[in-house]
């Protein structure tokens, strides 16, 4: 792409007023980014929708001068990125009316696949929860899909692991720039998740995680999928967002139900009562309604009985087995393995599907 041509673009993503919509109206009045800065005030303000709160920043110096610095950072760390006509833009995202102009993207990541789902949900994931996760993206790696979900606590990092554990492409949809991570915790993930496909974003590389960002990145897990698929969530939560956003672009929702008196159970059965979701039982429900070619062979549900482990591993395992769930502090302390050799242990473990984490840094078998 020419310079003109992304640092037009990145200046009207950086203009005060002037969101995607507008951004696309511009673009598509004029000929393209570029134009837009060629055309005089009093000429794009007769493009409908085009009013005096759009053309007051529009052509700000300030943004040009932000533009220049974010394509010097683009260029000097070979960031990849798509523009909204593009033909590597995602095709499920091109067509959402308030898909971002412009996305970054890091990473392995390959959109010729068509099977691609999302799954989102509670930060406060249950261990029922974990379990049908855990279980649906076993029975789904029968037909390959992509996994998309935001990489936040909860559901959200235990679909990228389970993805990964089964050898799936998992994309992380950030609230971010590409050189911030949130939680800060989940950067042990990240290179897994580059290699086995990788992280989109609209924000510039030094954005912060903000409330607003989430609510906007939101679109982007919805977009980008063929169907959402919700497993746990309170009567009120950012998955809730998410199933709503993908209804409007009319996608397929799944959610997984559960008893009415638990309080991460209320929104999927909410929901489901309210028609705005499938019941979801199981992965071939996804396959039939997104209209996959469904596998007549029976799915496997036999727990994998050898799985390789090192010396540290074996004894970590041993020691859970023997005492149950315990801190990770007194792992370290029984087992006389330093906490930032143990916490790499773990890791490797838990992608290995022998142990679990659980909230508090807890674990077991």
């Amino acid at each position: 792409m020419k310079k003109e041509k992304i640092l037009a673009i990145l200046r009207l993503q950086a203009t005060k007023n002037v969101g995607d919509i507008i951004s696309k109206k511009l673009i598509s009045a004029t000929g393209s980014p570029e134009q837009v800065y060629k055309e005089s005030p009093k000429s794009l303000a007769k493009i409908p929708g085009i009013g005096s709160h759009v053309l007051q920043h529009l052509f700000d110096k300030e943004n040009l001068e932000k533009a220049e610095k974010e394509l010097i950072f683009l260029e000097d760390n070979n960031y990849t990125f798509s523009y909204f006509l593009d033909s590597n833009y995602p095709k499920n995202l091109k067509q959402c009316i308030d898909a971002p102009i412009l996305i970054f993207n890091d990473g392995n990541i390959n959109l010729n696949n068509n099977k691609i789902v999302a799954i989102v949900g509670t930060r406060n994931m249950t261990s029922y929860g974990r379990e049908f996760c855990t279980e649906l993206i076993k029975d789904l790696s029968q037909y390959d899909p992509i996994i998309v979900s935001g990489f936040a606590y909860g559901v959200d990092i235990c679909a990228h692991k389970k993805a990964i554990k089964n050898n799936l492409q998992t994309i992380a949809v950030l609230a971010h720039g590409l050189e911030e991570i949130y939680p800060k915790t989940h950067k042990k993930y990240i290179h897994k998740v580059n290699e086995n496909g990788g992280f989109i974003t609209e924000f510039w590389h030094n954005e912060q995680p903000a409330r607003k960002n989430f609510l906007k990145r939101n679109r982007i897990v919805a977009g980008l999928s063929q169907a959402t698929i919700v497993i746990e969530s309170a009567i009120k939560g950012g998955s809730l967002v998410t199933a709503d956003i993908a209804n409007s672009y009319d996608r397929d929702v799944f959610a997984l139900a559960g008893r009415t008196t638990d309080v991460y159970s209320t929104g999927c059965n909410h929901l489901i009562k309210s028609n705005k979701a499938h019941l979801l039982t199981s992965a071939n429900d996804i396959a039939e309604m997104l209209n996959w070619d469904i596998k007549t062979a029976p799915i496997s549900k036999q727990i994998e009985l050898f799985v390789h482990l090192n010396e540290k591993e074996q004894k970590i395992c041993d020691y859970l087995t023997l005492k149950g769930k315990q801190l990770l502090d007194v792992i370290a302390l029984d087992c006389d393995i330093p906490v930032h050799e143990l916490s790499s242990l773990l890791i490797q473990m838990e992608l290995k599907n022998v142990i679990t984490p659980l909230p508090g840094k807890m674990f077991e078998i």
